[in-house]
């Protein structure tokens, strides 16, 4: 008997890496997470990650690896070209590396790219050709599908929808920006706007805390109006919320509905949905095999 063909989705964060096989049809086989080495220099993370990849496929039928990380790649999907939230990671050689240390064929992505394409493949996006994913955690990161298709524009660094401009006084951002969504939206400037964790404001909002909903609220609003400028641009058919602040979507979503009704014409959201994503924590490694299994078939 003849074992079924799979391919290994990784998620790599600056804390933690998330690796699982993956059948053509999406379903995950096995899945396992260890912590990012520290300091997250580019050697140490990629022998960690060949380690546990040489373990998840030994005895298994394993074709190919597809590789979020989180900063733009190359058009070629090869080159990790920056990583802002890894030290030392400058137009890293991923794919070469971990070639070399596994003998698959490995294609890398930017993360929330690979999380957007897990979401329009097997999550909140399937019924919709035309989408746009924002992840709202450490940082804000972004995915445009269009025509069913990832969008990474001429040299593969398209989608950075957080580093778009909000309000051009606000606070400096890592990118070189200032006030960028990120720096409204993200979960650093939660904290420095409230002194708490998004976990613990949602905690406090499920207990009718009101200074925590009046939060939400605020935080909805902005939220609307940074997604208003993307709506103009791309006119998706769906616009998905994920990524950990996304776990207080009911407190805060309703607010960025009402601000995009607000600020952007009917003629620019006919039908638009905003939705929560639905794949959670394994949509990155879902959108990273997905592009595995492109690198097979291609």
């Amino acid at each position: 008997m003849v074992e079924q063909a799979e391919v290994i989705g990784i998620d790599l964060g600056g804390t933690a890496i998330k690796l699982g096989r993956f059948l053509e049809d999406g379903t995950c086989v096995e899945s396992l997470s260890i912590a990012t080495p520290q300091p997250s220099l580019p050697k140490p993370v990629v022998d960690a990650i060949a380690l546990a990849v040489n373990k998840l496929k030994d005895n298994h039928n394993c074709l190919a690896i597809g590789i979020g990380s989180p900063g733009p790649a190359d058009s070629a999907g090869r080159i990790a070209k920056i990583a802002i939230n890894l030290i030392g990671w400058d137009n890293v050689p991923l794919a070469d590396w971990l070639e070399a240390k596994t003998g698959l064929p490995t294609v890398v992505a930017n993360d929330a790219n690979c999380a957007g394409i897990g979401e329009a493949w097997l999550g909140a996006g399937r019924k919709f050709k035309h989408s746009i994913l924002l992840t709202l955690g450490t940082g804000v990161g972004g995915a445009i599908i269009l025509d069913g298709k990832l969008f990474t524009g001429h040299f593969g660094a398209a989608g950075e929808l957080g580093l778009t401009t909000l309000n051009p006084q606000g606070h400096p951002c890592r990118s070189g920006n200032s006030g960028s969504l990120e720096q409204h939206a993200s979960i650093g400037a939660i904290y420095r706007a409230t002194g708490k964790e998004p976990a613990e404001l949602g905690k406090l909002a499920q207990l009718g805390d009101r200074s925590a909903l009046e939060f939400w609220h605020s935080y909805g609003k902005t939220l609307g109006a940074g997604i208003a400028s993307l709506i103009y641009v791309l006119t998706p058919e769906a616009v998905i919320i994920g990524g950990g602040i996304s776990a207080s979507t009911e407190y805060f979503l309703p607010a960025t509905i009402a601000e995009i009704e607000k600020r952007v014409l009917s003629t620019s959201r006919l039908g638009l949905q905003v939705l929560t994503a639905e794949l959670g924590n394994k949509a990155g490694m879902l959108g990273a095999a997905k592009l595995a299994w492109g690198l097979v078939s291609s």
